[in-house]
């Protein structure tokens, strides 16, 4: 160390506190200038309580200047860090990652696995076992894995590998509808390859007993936040399914419980375009690997075509003008409880060919309404029509996806909160936002919902209803909103046509 300084060599050198933290260590302007490099204005941070009293500079910092500790996923940005300012960088030997598994070995160990999808030989793609590969090799790291890539099949194959070098797991999922998927996805799986999984998995959420007794518990994190630190040292390897829910304190918090577990896989479909919150998902997991995209999948045939209309709803000037400056929830008032407008979704949702998926945020105030007037007009159709909320228990949703698997031409109404993350119908072949979000990751999940194949189906019609109340040079709020959507369609290269209604 004195030899180097002597020198005027700039050093940083980092050493394992455990598998959450790592300690960072430089002279005092070295470490001034990392503790910059790792803060970030948090999104929507001045509309807070805490700022407005000045409690809170609304400024999140990754770097503990007091404690020198950083997330262990973000390694790679300190090494970018020292590369851009020519830095000497030191790493102890317990942080450096050496690859177990080469591509041929685990190319045939895939082979053996020998996983089914409905008593079929599943064909592992490329791009999937150099997902496993990297998620075995790397140790932690955060899948990005789009819709019908086979996000479950790397979950399993990784957990399999894992199982078989005497770890034991936790996956953590958003809902226990997931739950059940995802255990019914591994029971598919395992059809042909004699994995028992009742005898190795189990699950928890309400009515489960918390004793964990098997190889892998498949869990909500709400079913586990409140547990003791020391519960979690059971487990030697953590899935975090849907990743990018975890930004929330009690999820983060969940997971800093976890400083004795190792390997950390981490899968999503979709982030965000806030760096802060990517940089703490890459904390918690590793950094992000692309699996695919959904372009790519769609261009090899592996994902239903996409035409998505954006339906620009036109109000009377009487209307725009007695709406200009409406804050944003009285918007959103007016345009759920808007009968003209839940008659338009009502007659959209009816007359379409095929299965259709209407998603809705108000339970209460617009998903009961809209539900009853489209089941009553759809028995004139001979349509069935399904209703899911988050009240709706775990048994009749998995029902409803069942029934919805196979049929033809029923038409689910559903909370975004249900049914936009992670639920497998391959049968959906057209989606209603009845209601405006300018979420970028809950509008690319709902539109994920949509886009896996099923023998006769080629395309997946999205209907995308905006709500246009401007008024002169004011634009309401959920038309931004709909402008943020087209912007985050332009920028996964999917075709867009708008298409204008009068709701005179």
């Amino acid at each position: 160390m004195e030899t180097i300084l002597s020198r005027n060599v700039r050093l940083i050198k980092i050493e394992k506190l455990d598998d959450v933290y790592v300690r960072v260590f430089g002279d005092a302007s070295i470490e001034q200038e990392l503790a910059d490099f790792f803060t970030y204005e948090y999104p929507g941070a001045r509309f807070t309580p805490q700022y407005k009293a000045r409690l809170w500079d609304g400024k999140v910092r990754l770097y503990d200047q007091i404690r020198k500790t950083l997330y262990v996923g973000l390694l790679h940005y300190v090494q970018e860090f020292c590369k851009r300012n020519d830095y000497e960088l030191q790493i102890t030997e317990d942080l450096r990652i050496h690859p177990k598994v080469d591509d041929d070995t685990l190319g045939q160990w895939l082979t053996n696995l020998n996983p089914q999808s409905r008593n079929e030989p599943i064909t592992v793609r490329d791009y999937q076992q150099d997902a496993i590969n990297n998620a075995i090799n790397r140790e932690r790291i955060l899948l990005l894995s789009p819709t019908a890539s086979g996000k479950s099949l790397i979950i399993y194959s990784t957990l399999r590998w894992h199982l078989e070098q005497n770890r034991k797991a936790i996956l953590i999922v958003p809902t226990t509808s997931l739950v059940e998927q995802m255990y019914a996805d591994f029971e598919d799986y395992s059809s042909a390859n004699g994995f028992d999984v009742e005898r190795h998995c189990q699950k928890l959420y309400s009515g489960f007993p918390k004793e964990f007794t098997r190889d892998v518990l498949i869990t909500t994190w709400q079913s586990i936040y409140k547990q003791p630190k020391g519960w979690f040292k059971q487990f030697d390897v953590i899935f975090g399914d849907e990743a990018h829910q975890f930004k929330a304190k009690s999820l983060t918090d969940t997971l800093g419980k976890m400083d004795d577990i190792r390997y950390r896989i981490g899968t999503t479909g979709t982030l965000d375009n806030k760096k802060v919150h990517r940089l703490v998902l890459e904390g918690i997991f590793g950094p992000v690997y692309k699996v695919t995209t959904t372009k790519k999948l769609m261009e090899s045939g592996r994902l239903s075509d996409l035409d998505i209309k954006c339906v620009m709803l036109k109000y009377p000037e009487d209307v725009r003008e007695a709406m200009k400056r409406a804050s944003y929830q009285d918007e959103m008032d007016f345009i759920v409880r808007n009968e003209k407008r839940n008659k338009f979704i009502r007659n959209l949702a009816v007359k379409q060919k095929g299965n259709t998926l209407v998603l809705f945020q108000y339970v209460k105030k617009h998903g009961i309404p809209l539900y009853e007037d489209i089941d009553k007009k759809a028995k004139e159709n001979g349509k069935q029509v399904f209703f899911v909320a988050g009240e709706t228990v775990v048994s009749e949703r998995e029902k409803i996806r069942e029934i919805a698997r196979d049929a033809e031409d029923c038409i689910i109404v559903a909370s975004y909160g249900t049914f936009s993350t992670g639920i497998n119908i391959p049968s959906i072949e057209n989606i209603i936002f009845a209601s405006p979000s300018k979420s970028k990751i809950r509008n690319l999940q709902s539109i994920g919902r949509g886009l896996r194949l099923k023998e006769g189906k080629q395309t997946c019609d999205l209907y995308d209803l905006a709500d246009d109340l401007h008024w002169k040079s004011w634009k309401n709020h959920t038309l931004n909103h709909a402008a943020e959507r087209y912007k985050t369609y332009a920028e996964e290269d999917f075709k867009i046509k708008i298409v204008e209604v009068n709701l005179d």
